[in-house]
């Protein structure tokens, strides 16, 4: 990278960007191994809390990008701010379903097992037998006291703090 490049656009923004993609894939990493390494499949939401990080990886990724390209610092600073905003929304979301499994509040209705193609009208019992449910308000793992949707909490808060730092970083003096 030019010396002008690395004055307009200091490593602090890629370094939080980078530090967001590879977190981010080890913990979609330990979500897929939980569910087809160990077999606790997602309930709907589980899955909805992985939208975040399949926003803000890539996204972290073309911020990394960016920056070796030389593009300006509101550019770089514009994009962290889009991946901590969707990590503190996760937040959220992972807040809302711990509650659920903690038998806080309520959850959605939806949190019923998949339905696929039902095919024929003969078939329908034996798929019905088959239908595993997966409940919202029933942790399938917990490690010190925290389930999967609690430690995604911690995961996208720490991902949104290492977002803000890396987007309100001062420019380098000249």
């Amino acid at each position: 990278m030019r010396a002008s490049a690395m004055m307009r656009n200091p490593p602090g923004a890629a370094g939080a960007a980078i530090v967001i993609a590879i977190v981010g894939a080890a913990a979609m990493l330990g979500a897929f191994v939980f569910q087809y390494g160990l077999g606790l499949q997602p309930c709907p939401l589980c899955l909805e809390q992985r939208i975040a990080y399949y926003f803000a990886i890539p996204l972290a990724l073309l911020v990394v990008f960016a920056h070796r390209r030389g593009a300006p610092r509101p550019l770089l600073a514009a994009g962290l701010v889009l991946i901590a905003l969707a990590m503190l929304v996760n937040v959220g979301l992972g807040v809302y379903h711990s509650g659920i499994e903690w038998k806080f509040w309520p959850g959605p209705a939806d949190c019923s097992g998949p339905v696929t193609s039902l095919g024929r009208a003969s078939d329908l019992v034996r798929q019905l037998q088959n239908v595993t449910v997966v409940r919202c308000d029933e942790a399938a793992w917990r490690f010190l006291g925290l389930s999967l949707a609690g430690y995604n909490v911690l995961i996208s808060l720490a991902l949104a703090a290492i977002a803000a730092w890396g987007a309100a970083r001062p420019r380098r003096p000249a």
